[in-house]
């Protein structure tokens, strides 16, 4: 009995050896696979820590899914899992899970207002996660799949030119639901990216000869709170709304999705709405004097997006997107105007010696509507802005620009 359970046991030890052998040669692989797509740049540590990364782990072998800062200094990498392609139930037996970025500023690829027709709200219906300020004394921002932070580049120098900051991006690719409740992504997963996002960056500023580094981030990484909620609730970037009361009357918008107020955004939002029913009330009330398109029907249809660019990223502004045949518009910092082909305003004002272009869209139909009562909204928005940021020089578009075209 004696030899038989010690037999027992030895091959017990042997299939445990064995097991943790391939376990081990699995995970040096995959950190070996990570570093090989990343340039070295991105920690494979972390990225094997997110709850979509298990099993064998593998990269996109074309240059645009890898990371060769010989070849840019804006590049991605793509990760694949086993693990996850088995509980999405891909074909292929794998699936993309991961991709970390990283780029520099000034980029020469313009920001964009939003357009007329933009979705404020998830189009389909599910639950709405305004991005949030990741805190911590960082740039950054926390996304429903990732983060993205910035970093200030003194001294550094990409293809030869000086680089002025540089940002790195960890996210999930497409989640789902294996890996997020009710589209949110777990405690876990948000602070894994958001310390691969931020030593990202810093292995970046070495690189790059950058005199700075990231702090690292805040230990317990909010959950983004669901959006949209009642004016008389607004207490982040559209708190100024509440505070006006400009909800009160049915002419304006009476929801917000917003974010927490942090001087550190380089892009800062505050998003207002007409819920469906005050939408539609409105447009029964004006369609009979009004050239109209047609009737709101989805909620959030008819809205005002209130963004503020800082920085490197208020530089190039544009009020529009521009195709081959068409002049682009761009929103000058220092000067303040309006779109020629849609609604969509802008002003500037300058912050601890940066420029800051703050935008103004309307939704398609609704500036047919408000737009004239939408130069105090846009007044006491980029007022409650500029006297927060401490900033001067504060230029705003003329009354008459207030108009629907």
């Amino acid at each position: 009995m004696r030899t038989s359970v010690n037999v027992l046991l030895c091959l017990a030890a042997v299939v445990a050896i064995g097991w943790s052998g391939r376990e081990i040669w699995q995970v040096v692989d995959g950190r070996r696979q990570i570093d090989e797509a990343c340039d070295g740049l991105v920690p494979a540590g972390r990225v094997l820590a997110l709850s979509p990364a298990g099993g064998t782990i593998t990269h996109r072998t074309s240059d645009e899914g890898m990371i060769d800062l010989a070849d840019g200094p804006s590049q991605d990498c793509e990760i694949f899992s086993s693990e996850a392609g088995e509980k999405y139930g891909t074909d292929s037996g794998e699936r993309w899970f991961f991709t970390g970025a990283v780029g520099v500023l000034p980029s020469g690829t313009p920001q964009v207002a939003d357009d007329p027709l933009e979705d404020l709200l998830d189009p389909y219906g599910g639950p709405t996660y305004p991005n949030q300020p990741l805190g911590g004394g960082i740039a950054g921002v926390v996304t429903d799949s990732g983060v993205v932070v910035q970093l200030p580049c003194v001294g550094g120098e990409a293809d030869g030119r000086p680089v002025k900051a540089l940002w790195a991006r960890a996210e999930l690719y497409d989640p789902g639901a294996p890996f997020t409740e009710n589209g949110q992504l777990g405690d876990h997963d948000r602070n894994t990216l958001a310390e691969t996002a931020v030593i990202t960056a810093n292995n970046l500023a070495g690189r790059l000869g950058c005199a700075g580094r990231l702090p690292e981030p805040p230990e317990d990484v909010p959950a983004l709170p669901e959006g949209p909620v009642p004016a008389s609730r607004a207490e982040g970037t559209c708190a100024w709304y509440r505070e006006a009361g400009f909800a009160r009357d049915d002419r304006y918008p009476d929801q917000v999705v917003e974010s927490r107020t942090d001087d550190r955004a380089w892009d800062e939002r505050c998003g207002l709405l007409l819920s469906e029913g005050r939408a539609t009330g409105l447009y029964l009330s004006e369609a009979d004097d009004r050239d109209l398109p047609v009737t709101p029907d989805r909620p959030g249809e008819w809205f005002v997006s209130l963004h503020t660019y800082s920085g490197e990223d208020a530089k190039n502004v544009q009020l529009t997107s521009t195709g081959l045949d068409e002049v682009p518009e761009p929103a000058t910092p220092g000067e303040a105007g309006r779109s020629t082909e849609d609604p969509v305003w802008w002003a500037s004002s300058v912050c601890a010696g940066e420029p800051q272009i703050h935008t103004m869209t309307l939704g398609l139909g609704y500036d047919r509507v408000a737009a004239p009562q939408m130069e105090k909204v846009f007044r006491a928005y980029v007022t409650d802005v500029t006297d927060r940021r401490d900033c001067t020089g504060v230029v705003f578009p003329k009354t008459s620009d207030f108009r629907a075209l």
